[in-house]
């Protein structure tokens, strides 16, 4: 049985979020979908590494009938980028301030690539008890970082209730990248202060974007005060496959 219902010539769109925030990030743009007939899945990302984060998402797919958009916003668009698509209804990429790598690229490396990225120095760290450390962005600095386009109240319960991701997550190096065999769409803010603008202008054009939408002043989560402008994208990307 399939975990959403089918609708004649409206894909699923799957939603995977990055490090920082959970599935709740996307209530913006879910609205959007919903208004405009689509059915969605907001995927609770584990944030445990970039194989067995996908290897999850591809276990979430396999209970979805018909087509499918995926959609990742900064590490989910390390996720999306290594979901194994045959078999599935994978016809579309959407990367929202997010990672679209090569073979052996890591989230760290393509942050690292450009400079501008500043979310290193606002990072707390968490010893986990079977080895290895979360990573926390500090509350007092999460709004300046991560979603300076947000109100100071949205970000503060974002701050709240961010998820945490490991460190090897970050540095885990990619496979072969679906962006390779699919078509993909990129958004992004120009004042990205977790990845630099440069990155991720370097990453669409590398990707061969269909399109490309820059939108000025955007934050690292731009989606939430824009997501007209993504539900959009989304649509675009839809009606193309």
């Amino acid at each position: 049985m399939s975990i959403t219902t089918a609708r004649p010539g409206r894909p699923t769109v799957v939603l995977v979020h990055g490090a920082f925030a959970e599935s709740a990030s996307w209530d913006g743009v879910i609205a959007g979908l919903i208004d405009a007939g689509y059915p969605a899945v907001a995927l609770a990302n584990p944030l445990r590494g970039v194989r067995h984060d996908a290897d999850h998402l591809r276990a979430v797919l396999t209970g979805i009938e018909g087509p499918v958009v995926l959609v990742g916003h900064s590490y989910g668009g390390m996720v999306i980028s290594n979901v194994p698509t045959a078999g599935t209804g994978v016809t579309a990429l959407v990367y929202v301030g997010a990672f679209a790598p090569e073979p052996g690229e890591s989230a760290a490396d393509l942050a690292g690539r450009f400079p501008g990225s500043s979310l290193g120095e606002t990072l707390a760290t968490v010893a986990l008890p079977g080895g290895g450390t979360d990573l926390y962005i500090r509350q007092d600095r999460y709004h300046h970082q991560f979603a300076a386009d947000s109100t100071a109240q949205r970000a503060a319960v974002m701050a709240v209730t961010q998820r945490p991701i490991t460190g090897a997550a970050l540095n885990e190096p990619s496979g072969e990248p679906a962006w390779r065999s699919l078509p993909s769409w990129f958004l992004f803010g120009s004042e990205d202060l977790n990845i630099p603008v440069a990155a991720h202008r370097f990453m669409a054009e590398r990707a061969g974007s269909r399109r490309t939408v820059e939108l000025p002043g955007g934050s690292h989560t731009v989606a939430i005060p824009e997501a007209a402008q993504l539900v959009a994208l989304i649509r675009e990307a839809a009606d193309a496959t």
